[in-house]
C-alpha cells in the first residue's frame, strides 16, 4: 500500500489541478475588470457616478459582445450593453479605455475597452447626449464651411 500512495497522491493533485484550472482562467474568458473612476462617465445611455465597478462580458458562448457593468460588490447589474468589435495594432499589458469627446459639463462617454494583452476589444456607441452633441458639431462645421464658400 505504501508503494501506491505517492502515485495516488500525484493523481489526486493532478485531478484537482484540472478541476481548478478553468476557474483560474475565468477572468480571461469573461474579461472581468475592476475599475475605479474619480468622475462620472457615460456608457451609452447610462451614467456611472464616481466609484468602483466591475465590467465584464456576459457569459454567452455564442455572443461575445454583450458587456455588463456591475457595482463593486458584483451583486447588482447596473447596465447591459451591446458592443461592436474594435481592433488595435498592439496589445497593452493593462486595461485600456478611450472616450468620445464630450460637451462641457457632460460626462465623457466610453468609446472603447481593451482587456490586457488583447488586440481585439469592444467599441460602444455614444449615448443619445453624446450623439446629439456630435450631430450638432457636424452641422455647425458644415454650416461654417458652407458660409465660407459664399
Amino acid at each position: 500500500m505504501k508503494h501506491y500512495f505517492p502515485t495516488f497522491a500525484a493523481l489526486t493533485l493532478s485531478f484537482m489541478g484540472g478541476v481548478l484550472a478553468p476557474v483560474a482562467k475565468a477572468d480571461e474568458w469573461n474579461k472581468r475588470t475592476k475599475i475605479t473612476i474619480n468622475q462620472p462617465i457615460a456608457l451609452q445611455d447610462t451614467v456611472l457616478p464616481a466609484g468602483s465597478y466591475v465590467i465584464q462580458l456576459l457569459d454567452l458562448p455564442s455572443a461575445r459582445n454583450v458587456v455588463q457593468i456591475f457595482n463593486a460588490e458584483e451583486n447588482h447589474v447596473i447596465a447591459t450593453v451591446l458592443a461592436v468589435p474594435a481592433e488595435r495594432f498592439k496589445a497593452a499589458d493593462h486595461s485600456d479605455f478611450k472616450f468620445y469627446e464630450s460637451e462641457i459639463g457632460q460626462p465623457p462617454a466610453l468609446r472603447t475597452w481593451f482587456y490586457p494583452g488583447d488586440i481585439s476589444g469592444f467599441q460602444f456607441r455614444p449615448g443619445r447626449g453624446a450623439a446629439a452633441a456630435e450631430s450638432a458639431r457636424s452641422a455647425t462645421n458644415l454650416a461654417n464651411s458652407s458660409a465660407g464658400a459664399n
